[in-house]
């Protein structure tokens, strides 16, 4: 059982106040007190500043929350594993950035599941920086990316490659053009993805590489909602840089156009990305196998 000490802790830094997470928890405040003591007393450190306004943690009480984080995930994910087990079903929380989850996933995830009627999955959107910490947190077992690996603490399969390209609405002037070049497109308003997204952080690398910066250009809008950026883009409010997977039934249906960048280098990676200690490889093996049978499918 998980330790309620550990418990009132996470449940206190959820509510902000000893009352409300008494009130949570079901005990008096002098209770939730006497836990944070023997927590304090355990580990030899104070885990909040002195604050009759607002609970702030010291650093030492940062790293305890961290770590009392972690094991409650543990914890949770061992009920849970053990659970399955005697049902006979594999559970997975797969963590996935928005275009990924958007546009690589659920043709995959629906192919695989008619083959394993034992799997139940758990699908998590967020940002790449934030599923790392999924990740690191064991909150997800293992995750599906638009974009490279970027830390030595996990492992990867390339799942897919894509490129990104320049989208505009039919009606857009260079929408007959077979390439544009980036000294084109100076004056035109463009919608991006956030500057956390894998798409934008290529597009920015591409522009530094050739000497160039982001901030030569208008940024009319910033969002994170691939739908939005799509919309805006039909309504000819702008122009975009998309990976063109993702766009690839808009043009087929006539609502996009997608144009090649002259001497683009913008390659994007979609990649399966798992703990070093993930116990299922076989799983992403095949997967990533199912991925390559619902690609061809399509062709």
């Amino acid at each position: 059982m998980l330790d309620t000490k550990i418990v009132s802790l996470l449940t206190l830094i959820d509510c902000g106040s000893y009352t409300k997470a008494a009130r949570q928890l079901h005990l008096t405040q002098p209770a939730i007190s006497h836990q944070i003591k023997q927590l304090e007393e355990e580990f030899q450190i104070k885990i909040f500043h002195r604050s009759k306004k607002s609970l702030i943690l010291t650093p030492e009480g940062e790293i305890l929350v961290k770590y009392a984080h972690r094991m409650t995930a543990v914890y949770n994910n061992t009920h849970q594993a053990l659970e399955d087990a005697r049902n006979h079903l594999h559970r997975f929380n797969i963590a996935t950035t928005p275009t990924a989850g958007e546009y690589y996933i659920p043709q995959l995830l629906a192919a695989y599941c008619r083959e394993h009627s034992d799997v139940h999955i758990n699908l998590i959107t967020d940002s790449i920086n934030n599923i790392y910490n999924k990740l690191k947190l064991y909150e997800a077992d293992f995750a599906i990316i638009d974009g490279r690996l970027t830390s030595d603490k996990y492992h990867s399969i390339l799942l897919d490659t894509d490129y990104l390209c320049l989208i505009v609405s039919p009606q857009h002037p260079l929408a007959n053009r077979s390439s544009v070049s980036m000294n084109e497109l100076l004056e035109e308003s463009f919608i991006l993805r956030s500057k956390e997204a894998g798409t934008r952080e290529i597009f920015e690398s591409y522009l530094e590489s050739q000497r160039d910066s982001i901030r030569n250009y208008r940024i009319l809008i910033e969002t994170d909602s691939l739908a939005t950026i799509k919309e805006l883009v039909m309504s000819n409010m702008g122009v975009s840089i998309m990976s063109h997977n993702a766009c690839r039934e808009d043009e087929q249906k006539g609502r996009l156009k997608t144009i090649p960048i002259t001497n683009s280098t913008m390659i994007r990676e979609i990649n399966l990305v798992y703990p070093k200690d993930f116990q299922h490889v076989d799983v992403l093996l095949e997967l990533k196998k199912t991925y390559s049978s619902c690609t061809k499918a399509n062709i």
